[in-house]
């Protein structure tokens, strides 16, 4: 297992969770939801740079058979302006199957009411996620998912 902090970023339309793990790579926990738009790129930065962050890891949206629908797109396109945002640390993809109902299901359990969930499901879906890598690493001994190269430098000043 590699050492040093992780990010773990979840996705939305409205949304992004984001939650980091401890230098050694055991256990993921909640940072903060950014709001989606302006400004989410660097803030996102921001939250790297102070936690040193070796990596991040962006949930790849797919449906249970492996299809990638709009989402996944999305994610996918975010995760490619971050990693241009963030060279030289790399930006991974990582299969989210299923980390929100697991985040839901988390804190309906902690008895967390439906009504005051949405502010915090983001970050519970990214610690599910960023948790399932640094697993999956442990398990494997390769980092998880799949690279992100990030697009040609044409696109002008990131968000």
């Amino acid at each position: 297992m590699r050492f040093g902090s992780r990010i773990g970023v979840d996705v939305g339309s409205v949304r992004i969770g984001v939650a980091r793990s401890d230098p050694s790579g055991l256990l993921a926990t909640p940072v903060e939801t950014v709001k989606r738009g302006k400004g989410d790129l660097n803030r996102i930065a921001a939250i790297v740079a102070e936690h040193e962050a070796i990596e991040v890891v962006v949930g790849l949206p797919t449906s249970l058979s492996g299809r990638e629908g709009q989402a996944a797109g999305l994610a996918r396109e975010f995760a490619a302006k971050l990693a241009a945002r963030l060279a030289p640390t790399p930006v991974r993809l990582f299969d989210e199957r299923l980390t929100t109902v697991a985040a839901q299901q988390g804190l309906r359990a902690s008895g967390v009411r439906a009504k005051k969930q949405r502010g915090v499901v983001d970050q519970a879906a990214a610690v599910v996620l960023l948790q399932d890598a640094l697993d999956s690493e442990r398990a494997t001994e390769r980092p998880p998912g799949r690279p992100v190269e990030p697009p040609p430098a044409a696109d002008g000043p990131a968000s």
